[in-house]
């Protein structure tokens, strides 16, 4: 019983002495790695997504009506300036053509029938040898034949222009599409499109920038000695084009609603790789050469649209260790400021930040998805990069 009862004691002792021990204080610091904010010349391209387009392109409208009889190219081939490239029924209109050289034919005769009886009725008329009415009629009927040889003259040209509209020729040398008609399709003027034609080199590229970015753009447009390239575009695999471009024309005004204008490259296309109407992306060489300062992506975070950073700040608080002279007595911490920031160009894991913070600043770059504008940080613990950049906190 007396064992019992110092056994009792015993583990009592031990669980007083276990609850009198002092807990050890809670570390509320957050472990995050920093670095130098630093100013230095960076090379990057703004991008503007963009479209192909032809400097020329044309719809084949027939300009008569009739059935096609003749297709004489490929489609999706180089056609040249003339070629021949559609036939439309000829018949009707050979007809016609072959009836107004007759009816011209037949006016010519009646010309010179009504000039000689002109002639004869004009000497007779010199001697009085004829009523003067009959002299008046013949110089009438004169004039009228003249007028009509002239009237069946141009009525000629016009069926023999018609004739030759029922042959559809390339209007300049392009790369011509897709038939939009068969052999034996009836076609209509003016509504009926027969296909497509458009110019393949060189070949335009538009894209649309800022009102902000025009005075920009006015004085590339300006400079005399362009820099070497200065204009790239990105193909839809992402590769890039081998060939650099320069500005064309900048359009001539501004969309109100949009606050947006259009910009036209144009870029050589000797092997058609460009077509018209494909996506590409356009890059334009960065021109400032004044040093930015150029942090790493995770080390910004975005809210609500808006981007921020934290810089480490040294402060002083009370130290509680200190005792009742608490108040008297600092220590030194880290602590996180939150700063708002504007952000530019992305270059690879890296953004350039145009405003916000200056060149020297403490940065936090890992552990920001923890922090608060305030919180205590430390760098005695490496922390591990993390793929943060900028997300939401």
């Amino acid at each position: 019983m007396n064992r019992i009862i110092l056994s009792t004691v015993f583990i009592s002792c031990l669980l007083l002495a276990a609850c009198s021990k002092k807990k050890p204080p809670v570390n509320n610091e957050v472990p995050v790695n920093l670095m130098t904010a630093k100013a230095k010349r960076v090379l990057y391209y703004d991008t503007y997504p963009a479209t192909t387009n032809a400097l020329s392109q044309v719809a084949l409208l027939p300009q008569l009506q009739g059935a096609i009889t003749g297709i004489f190219f490929t489609e999706g081939t180089h056609v040249d300036k003339g070629q021949k490239l559609y036939e439309i029924d000829r018949r009707l209109y050979e007809d016609n053509y072959n009836a107004a050289v007759a009816n011209l034919q037949v006016s010519e005769g009646s010309l010179v029938q009504a000039q000689q009886d002109a002639d004869r009725y004009e000497y007779l008329n010199k001697y009085n040898a004829v009523a003067k009415q009959l002299y008046d009629h013949a110089i009438v009927t004169l004039e009228n034949a003249k007028s009509t040889v002239k009237a069946s003259a141009q009525a000629v040209k016009s069926a023999k222009t018609n004739l030759g509209y029922t042959i559809v020729t390339a209007p300049f040398s392009g790369t011509i599409g897709l038939s939009q008609v068969k052999l034996g399709n009836v076609v209509t003027p003016g509504t009926t499109v027969l296909n497509t034609i458009s110019t393949e080199n060189p070949m335009a590229v538009d894209f649309i920038i800022n009102e902000k970015q025009l005075p920009k753009f006015e004085k590339m447009q300006e400079n005399k000695k362009p820099v070497d390239s200065l204009f790239t575009i990105l193909m839809p695999d992402g590769s890039m084009y081998p060939s650099t471009g320069k500005i064309s024309v900048i359009d001539r005004a501004v969309d109100p609603q949009t606050g947006s204008i259009t910009v036209r490259l144009v870029f050589p296309n000797p092997k058609s790789y460009l077509r018209a109407g494909m996506s590409c992306v356009v890059r334009v060489h960065n021109q400032d050469e004044k040093p930015q300062l150029v942090l790493p992506s995770k080390a910004v975070v975005e809210q609500m649209g808006e981007y921020f950073v934290f810089i480490a700040k040294d402060s002083l608080v009370n130290d509680p260790k200190a005792g009742a002279d608490s108040a008297k007595k600092k220590k030194s911490v880290l602590l996180a400021s939150e700063k708002k920031v504007q952000v530019g160009q992305t270059i690879g894991p890296n953004v350039v930040i145009k405003s916000g913070i200056v060149a020297g600043q403490k940065i936090v770059t890992d552990g920001v998805q923890t922090l608060h504008d305030g919180s205590p940080i430390t760098t005695a613990n490496k922390v591990g990069p993390s793929g943060g950049g900028k997300g939401g906190k």
